[in-house]
């Protein structure tokens, strides 16, 4: 069993406040883990990984004399970490729509096999090369798109829980994640009929 992480009391915070080193590293190595799973889960480039994460624990230090609750800390991180993310996403240019060239052979695999088999039928390594192959294709979307379909269907939190995390309406959240689907289903569509080889889409 894996022991329980770090509480991030009080008068931590309070020392945090105050400028305290020692307290500003406790709250670094407390945070670290959960800022780095947000980063990872968010954005598909590692190579951005780092500089995200530094952004992320700027602003925490910024904007620390602003937390007063009622919300536990980790959530305003939480928060922190996925606007942070979402501001990072704007700033890249949007990726055009995945093709059938752009993909590994285990990838075109998997479009074909997903022709012929069920669910029940796909094996372990052909869900992880789905997975993979689903990554690429949600970095085509639009940032917004790309974070409530994240934390809606891949970590699977609640509409109330992304209002919390994003400040967006549950209305827009629900409206953002139908188009995300419905965009990565028309993707996936135009994979399976290039795998079999339509002339208009190839």
């Amino acid at each position: 069993m894996e022991p329980e992480p770090p509480t991030i009391s009080k008068e931590l915070l309070a020392a945090v406040k105050e400028g305290d080193e020692s307290a500003n590293r406790s709250l670094v190595e407390i945070l670290y883990p959960a800022v780095r799973a947000n980063v990872r889960n968010h954005l598909r480039k590692r190579a951005d990984h780092d500089d995200v994460t530094q952004e992320i624990f700027l602003k925490i230090f910024l904007k620390i004399e602003q937390y007063r609750g009622p919300q536990p800390f980790d959530h305003w991180v939480s928060r922190i970490a996925v606007t942070t993310c979402y501001d990072w996403l704007r700033k890249q240019r949007v990726r055009p729509l995945v093709a059938y060239s752009d993909l590994s052979e285990p990838e075109v695999a998997v479009i074909e096999n997903s022709l012929k088999v069920t669910k029940a039928e796909t094996s372990d390594t052909q869900r992880e090369l789905f997975s993979g192959l689903l990554e690429k294709l949600i970095a085509t979307l639009k940032p917004r798109e790309q974070i409530v379909i994240r934390l809606l269907d891949l970590e699977e939190r609640s509409v109330r829980e992304i209002e919390a995390l994003t400040g967006w309406g549950s209305s827009k959240i629900k409206v953002t994640a139908m188009r995300a689907r419905r965009k990565l289903a028309e993707q996936i569509k135009q994979l399976e009929m290039q795998s079999q080889g339509d002339p208009e889409t190839i």
